[in-house]
């Protein structure tokens, strides 16, 4: 059993304000596999604080870009030395299969090696050329830190979400308070020891697993200069709506119910072969799976009886088992949750192709759902609109590529998606009129130079390279 009884906070361990620690169970079998501390609201005010001081002090800010690349540089090294030990914890607190953990080791260097190089390349301070070749004064833009980023990430890729924020914001000088969930609380301890390890100044990061009223204390607190989110749509609404009143700086990446169009000459099962990881990674606990699966109407049983080939082959079990491909939900609640969908989508009129709101054979001590796919589903169906975060697949069928882009797009949230065709220049042409975030031709992998980010109600703001190192930045001008 691994335990944390105390809190990193400020670039030390520390006794928290509240002694109690939370026990964390097992997905897989409910046993006990760790306790550890949980942050309140005066150890967020700690945090905080530290944060203030040395952002204050300039001890991080004003260390020159180059030095701050290279110690971000050290950290990447770390996290890629323990990336064995790393999937490891998620798959121990998530229920993650080995295999994606391990799978998501490689992305996690691509990740931090993007936000390194656009570091290298970024235009911390330039002049301007005058638009008007007789004026009087020349223009200095400068790309100064933001202040003290609130940095609050979900539980179902932890690491992933971790590095995501706080790599940006370090590399353009902020001080950060990473406020994690309490069931990641394991692995993101296992982070917190490697951000010890690095150096960093005193005070410029912190590490707090915490609940939602403490999180929401967090982003609320005065001296946060920013909020750098990722959760819910529901959280989301209410982060934009505090930092709205603050008028503190915010981005949000939250849910989404992705579409994969599947177009009239696509080979069917080069798509659903992708599929198996485009719609099911992670158990289907992520906010980019695309678990919409749109079929031209002629071909729509062939593309339903592909899929349930494909979803019956899976073995579900053990996380920690290599043949596993689909573990189990990371809490009973989410366990009832998905079942709970199962259930409304065959009293919505579904077809239940395969699957259903059953724990499998065997699993019955932990927090497994069977994995689904409904045929017949209309867009307008609950279960095609709203996000299940399981293993629960809808096909939903169209009659030409214009209704196959207007089902893609009926949805509030645009995150991501996918298109699969024989023609990659007409993949790509349907692709660009998709208004989502992201969309992938073929199953290309999700690339981390670009911006990746939502449409509508899938968020506001960009991460990843450039860009995302961009939003922790602000800018400011002097004219000489």
């Amino acid at each position: 059993m691994i335990t944390y009884e105390r809190l990193f906070i400020g670039g030390s361990w520390v006794e928290p304000s509240d002694p109690d620690l939370l026990d964390i169970a097992s997905p897989h079998d409910r046993s006990l596999i760790g306790r550890a501390a949980q942050a309140r609201p005066a150890d967020i005010d700690r945090a905080v604080a530290a944060a203030r001081a040395s952002f204050e002090t300039g001890a991080w800010r004003t260390t020159p870009p180059g030095e701050r690349i290279a110690l971000l540089r050290r950290f990447n090294a770390l996290r890629e030395e323990n990336a064995d030990r790393i999937a490891d914890l998620i798959s121990l607190e998530n229920g993650s299969a080995a295999w994606f953990t391990r799978a998501g080791q490689p992305g996690l260097t691509r990740q931090a090696n993007a936000y390194l190089k656009a570091a290298e390349e970024f235009a911390w301070e330039e002049t301007l050329v005058p638009s008007d070749p007789a004026s009087p004064v020349r223009s200095v833009v400068r790309r100064e830190p933001a202040g003290v980023v609130a940095a609050v990430i979900p539980w179902n890729s932890p690491f992933s979400s971790a590095t995501t924020k706080i790599i940006p914001a370090l590399l353009a000088g902020n001080s950060v308070v990473l406020k994690v969930s309490p069931e990641n609380s394991l692995s993101m301890g296992f982070l917190a020891g490697l951000l010890e390890r690095v150096g960093l100044p005193e005070g410029v990061v912190s590490v707090l697993p915490a609940d939602r009223e403490t999180s929401e204390y967090l982003v609320s607190h005065k001296d946060v200069d920013k909020i750098a989110f990722t959760g819910s749509t529901r959280a989301g609404r209410r982060i934009a709506a505090l930092a709205g009143e603050q008028l503190k700086r915010v981005s949000l990446e939250l849910g989404g119910k992705s579409a994969a169009v599947l177009l009239p000459d696509a080979d069917i099962g080069k798509a659903v072969a992708g599929l198996k990881f485009g719609s099911l990674l992670n158990n289907g606990e992520s906010c980019i799976a695309q678990t919409r699966i749109l079929a031209p109407r002629d071909r729509y049983e062939e593309v339903v009886a592909a899929l349930k080939e494909l979803v019956e082959s899976l073995r579900v079990g053990d996380p920690h088992d290599p043949d596993t491909f689909i573990g189990p939900m990371i809490r009973p609640d989410q366990q009832e949750r998905v079942r709970a969908y199962i259930r409304l989508g065959i009293e919505e009129g579904a077809r239940l192709v395969t699957g259903g709101p059953h724990v499998p054979q065997g699993l019955e001590k932990g927090n497994y759902v069977t994995p689904t796919v409904f045929a017949d589903v209309t867009p307008s169906m609950r279960i095609a609109q709203e996000e299940i975060f399981g293993p629960v697949l809808v096909v939903i069928a169209y009659d030409d590529e214009d209704d196959a882009v207007r089902i893609a797009d009926d949805s509030e949230y645009g995150l991501s998606g996918g298109v699969w065709s024989a023609d990659e220049e007409h993949a790509l042409a349907v692709a660009r009129r998709i208004r989502t975030g992201t969309v992938t031709v073929n199953g290309a992998p999700i690339a981390f130079d670009g911006p990746f980010g939502g449409f509508k109600a899938s968020g506001l703001g960009r991460e990843y390279g450039a860009v995302g190192l961009g939003t922790y930045t602000e800018y400011k001008t002097i004219t000489v």
